[in-house]
């Protein structure tokens, strides 16, 4: 399929994916930020002393996926679990305000809502403090998230978003691939090591080069070391597509027919790499369920995962600015 791809068919794409339903299924965070300037060290030990001038809550995890798809026009349909307590609400918060479903999302008394606190000094990210539980949610639970993907009709997409939060199960891999097998969904995943190798039969499996490195037991340096690592995904996971991130270096999508297409980086400043990833998917699946082929979709959703990295925390994409970016481009396309 072509890869050819400027602001006017990008426009298309975009303007036909407004209102699909888009099911993200994963493991919901909440980001938290700490805002200060540094001027200082402290005399206790060699570190900066931030002094905090704002402190600010966002989704984060699946849920920033599902915040990404909400302002590309989608319909996002988030499914995972929070805690019961004063993250799980504040996350319960956004959610409301930002006039997104909370129909998916199990509160639960048995564990904590995953929480990630950056601590940001001058616009330099500095420190990250986790709170989280990595065991497997129960069968209970994967049912109850399960049966919400059932219970909607027209779907035009599924993300898997795994983060080893213990959402992602074995039960729930198999479960909701059974249910997008059955009714010929689209599914896109992001991957952590723990399950890598369970996610067949996808339409774009997307590991960053790190965790492809990990599973494959050896490092990505060259485009010959990212070619065989393509060649060894689309064999083992019998995927129709494999895009593995390369940071600095871009992307490298790989085809089941065989064809390859090296994009690089489109960021003219990095400022923070957080939330690119996520970025990256939810443009793929969107412009995927609009039409476009899935060359087409990796360049937009590169051209996306640069601007959001232009920015410090997290941010999502807004269409306006990345249509403005492919207009902007001085190859014209893409």
């Amino acid at each position: 399929m072509t890869a050819k791809l400027d602001s006017n068919t990008a426009s298309e794409f975009l303007g036909r994916c407004q209102g699909k339903l888009i099911a993200v299924i994963g493991d919901i965070m909440l980001d938290r930020y700490f805002w200060g300037g540094v001027s200082r060290v402290s005399p206790e030990a060699p570190v900066p002393v931030i002094d905090v001038e704002k402190e600010t809550s966002h989704l984060g995890g699946a849920a920033n996926v599902a915040f990404n798809l909400k302002s590309l026009g989608c319909k996002p349909l988030l499914c995972g679990v929070v805690g019961n307590d004063n993250s799980g609400a504040i996350i319960r918060s956004i959610i409301l305000q930002n006039e997104l479903s909370y129909e998916g999302i199990i509160t639960l008394d048995t564990r904590p809502t995953t929480v990630k606190t950056r601590i940001i000094g001058n616009n330099q990210h500095i420190a990250r403090l986790d709170r989280e539980r990595r065991d497997d949610i129960s069968r209970n639970e994967v049912r109850q998230l399960v049966e919400v993907l059932i219970s909607q009709k027209d779907i035009a997409g599924i993300i898997i978003e795994d983060y080893n939060k213990g959402v992602i199960s074995a039960d729930l891999i198999d479960d909701t691939l059974q249910f997008a097998q059955e009714r010929n969904i689209p599914v896109f995943v992001d991957p952590k090591h723990r399950n890598f190798f369970d996610f067949r039969n996808v339409t774009c499996f997307k590991p960053n080069r790190k965790e492809a490195q990990e599973a494959l037991g050896f490092a990505l340096k060259t485009d010959e070391d990212v070619r065989r690592a393509g060649a060894i995904l689309l064999e083992r996971l019998q995927c129709e597509n494999a895009l593995i991130t390369l940071g600095e270096r871009g992307m490298a999508l790989f085809e089941r027919n065989g064809d390859a297409d090296f994009v690089p980086t489109r960021a003219r400043h990095i400022a923070d790499v957080s939330g690119a990833g996520d970025t990256t998917i939810a443009v793929l699946a969107a412009a995927y369920a609009g039409g476009a082929s899935i060359r087409q979709a990796v360049r937009l959703a590169n051209v996306a995962a640069g601007l959001v990295c232009e920015e410090p925390g997290i941010v999502t994409i807004q269409t306006s600015r990345l249509l403005d970016a492919l207009s902007a481009s001085s190859s014209g396309d893409l």
